[in-house]
């Protein structure tokens, strides 16, 4: 096979810049990543810190937590029991109280490299854990076959089993991959040789940092194990997003390149049963091909060099049928695929993309155009300084989009106090940008449910001066959480008024918060007027542009009750395992506003409700997400049926069952429907 020449010669280096350029705008600049990543790594901060022993932890993983937003990708995440720990030996049994833990022991005597038994140790409350419980060698094992199958619809409803996860579809769109797992606060034995392989990469710190934080065991046996059924996978996740995080930014770009040549090129047209490469393989290679060191300089003018070393390796495997994990090398993630007739099919369509040399990246269309480029103008000048691919109003975009996130609110008022104190304590460490960012947003979350926690609490059982002081507190901390958050944070305040009420004041900040939405430079999801946009708030700092330029949705938590019209759609929504119910904030303004005018105006109120009516019926999904249907048509209508047009709310009712069930609202929206039609008989 022909090899590339030492010398990398100035054309190549010319291409790998233009290429370099490409996938900054497919994947993004070093410095949107950094805020992908940011946003999540202080969010688990939190999360850690604020789930309670009992509680269930969750993370993202898989190339979302890594920081890639490539289009197809779908979201994996990873749940599994705080209070249920896996050891490697008994000696380990000593770092726990079992009196508040559930302690599994790992047993790989039988199971090939990466795989193990998991026995329990002691006993668990958990119906998942007991039902998946078998006996073997008067011993008591987890089987992950019976665990996946019982925990696969546990996060989201409906969802089929797929490796070792729950998977189904968001809206039809997004894909996700639910696992549901174990912890363990150790490094595998198994793996202990990956330490001493870390000469050059990744830093000690690095390794020490990943080793300190142990490793997960997913639901799923080796099929050629003695034990399939029974055992389950250690997953490195955790470990391979910090690999991931070690990378300089060529090679991550690599890595995308990577992924990019696997699903445009490799993949291309075949089915997915013929796939025999997935985004793993590819993982695992630019990790191997790293840390050996095999090009000494990985740098935007080498990185066609680096994608060259990658697939040399990658075609090495195929040929070989053994590709070694990178934390366990004797586990080879080939044995089951890669053999046989369909090993020989993909070793030769691989040679014939070796053969073409790097050519065969024309056949990516995301990655053509910047090779022909250079082919047509070999003198044009490609700048990789990033700071001229960045644009401030983008990256605030995306910014603005990694700051939706949803509390946990089980634990109520003590989880929120507990959020508030990590929040305190976080505050006063050392922060990125980002991070800081992110925390003030979670702390205007927390502050408006305490608020509306308080306010219920008071009302169902407090003293008149328990409830006086209680209101001068909500109210000063509402108006505090509006100055620190985004133009949408002000009907938190507007819903408080009416809750308790105080209809003027209601409307006063309605009216205010209708001027502020009127903005021509408005930030709301994905739309914005950039030009706009950069001239008002441009270079201002991230709490400036979020009390002017932007706007959110708006989450009400189903524990918590914020409008008594909305409680059966809360309640609904929670029969369904979903935890809030998530409302455009346009449709909410004129909810508010024809709720509180009701009590003073039915000129106006009734003004109020022909503005939502137009707003639901006439929208093209620049204030209504398709998602968020169900919910706007629902509020259309109780309005409607509050003014006694049953007819009109009749109509808005079946709307709203024939959208996409994004709020699981369906119950509510039956029962109203029920409710008319015996008002109704005629019906």
């Amino acid at each position: 096979m022909e090899t590339l020449p030492s010398q990398i010669n100035e054309e190549l280096q010319h291409m790998s810049e233009s290429v370099f350029v490409g996938l900054c705008k497919k994947v993004g600049t070093s410095q949107h990543v950094a805020i992908r990543r940011e946003t999540k790594d202080i969010m688990e901060m939190v999360e850690r810190r604020v789930t309670p022993n009992d509680g269930i932890m969750r993370m993202v993983s898989g190339s979302t937590r890594e920081g890639f937003r490539l289009e197809g990708s779908d979201i994996d995440m990873m749940f599994w029991l705080n209070n249920h720990r896996v050891i490697m030996d008994m000696s380990q049994s000593e770092y726990y109280n079992t009196s508040n833990a559930t302690l599994i022991l790992s047993d790989s005597s039988e199971s090939p490299p990466g795989f193990t038994l998991l026995q329990l140790l002691t006993p668990t409350k958990y119906r998942e854990v007991q039902s998946a419980c078998i006996r073997m060698n008067d011993r008591v094992y987890i089987s992950s076959s019976i665990h996946r199958e019982l925990t696969c619809s546990a996060a989201m409803s409906n969802s089929t089993v797929h490796g070792p996860c729950g998977s189904g579809y968001i809206a039809r769109i997004v894909e996700y991959d639910n696992a549901w797992c174990f912890v363990c606060d150790f490094w595998p034995m198994s793996a202990l040789s990956w330490i001493d392989r870390c000469h050059s990469w990744p830093d000690p710190e690095v390794v020490n940092d990943i080793v300190r934080n142990g490793c997960h065991f997913v639901a799923i046996g080796h099929p050629l194990g003695p034990h399939k059924i029974e055992e389950w996978r250690i997953s490195f996740s955790r470990a391979e997003q910090k690999c991931a995080y070690a990378m300089n930014y060529s090679q991550f770009l690599t890595y995308g390149l990577l992924k990019l040549f696997l699903k445009e090129v490799i993949n291309h047209h075949l089915e997915e049963s013929n796939k025999l490469l997935c985004s793993y393989h590819m993982k695992t290679t630019i990790l191997w091909a790293i840390q050996q060191n095999t090009l000494p300089h990985w740098c935007p003018q080498n990185l066609l060099a680096g994608f060259w070393v990658c697939f040399k390796l990658l075609l090495k495997w195929v040929y070989k049928g053994i590709c070694p994990n990178f934390f366990i090398p004797q586990n080879n993630l080939f044995l089951t695929k890669v053999h046989g007739s369909a090993q020989n099919r993909l070793f030769l369509q691989l040679h014939e993309l070796y053969k073409k040399g790097l050519a065969c990246l024309l056949q990516s269309s995301s990655i053509r155009s910047y090779i022909i480029d250079v082919l047509y103008n070999p003198r044009a000048f490609v700048c990789t300084d990033e700071s001229t691919m960045r644009c401030e109003v983008d990256l605030d975009r995306e910014l603005y989009f990694h700051l939706s996130f949803e509390l946990d609110l089980h634990g109520g008022m003590l989880y929120l106090t507990k959020a508030l104190h990590t929040i305190q304590q976080l505050v006063d460490s050392p922060l990125t940008q980002y991070q800081a960012v992110t925390l003030q947003r979670y702390a205007v979350k927390v502050i408006q449910n305490i608020v509306f926690t308080l306010q219920n609490m008071f009302h169902n059982s407090g003293t008149n001066k328990q409830m006086y002081i209680a209101d001068k507190i909500s109210c000063h901390m509402l108006k505090l959480a509006a100055k620190f958050g985004c133009i949408s944070d002000m009907l938190y305040i507007s819903m408080y008024y009416y809750k308790t009420i105080r209809y003027r004041e209601a409307l006063s900040i309605i009216e205010m918060t209708k001027v502020n939405l009127a903005r021509p430079y408005l930030m709301y999801r994905r739309h914005v007027d950039r030009e706009r946009y950069t001239e008002a708030v441009g270079g201002q700092p991230w709490s400036t542009k979020m009390r002017q330029a932007m706007a959110k949705d708006i989450l009400l938590y189903n524990n918590i009750c914020y409008i008594n019209e909305l409680i059966p759609e809360q309640q609904s929504t929670l029969q369904n395992r979903k935890p809030l119910l998530d409302i455009p904030v346009f449709v909410m303004l004129h909810f508010l506003e024809f709720l509180s005018y009701r009590q003073i105006d039915t000129t106006l109120s009734q003004a109020a409700l022909d503005e939502l009516q137009v707003l639901v019926h006439h929208d093209q999904g620049l204030y209504i997400h398709d998602l968020h249907s169900d919910i706007s048509w629902e509020i259309l209508g109780i309005c409607q049926q509050i003014t006694g047009n049953l007819q009109a709310a009749l109509y808005s009712f079946q709307q709203s069952l024939i959208q996409y069930p994004w709020n699981r609202i369906q119950t509510a929206t039956q029962r109203r429907i029920q409710d008319m039609v015996q008002l109704m008989p005629q019906w």
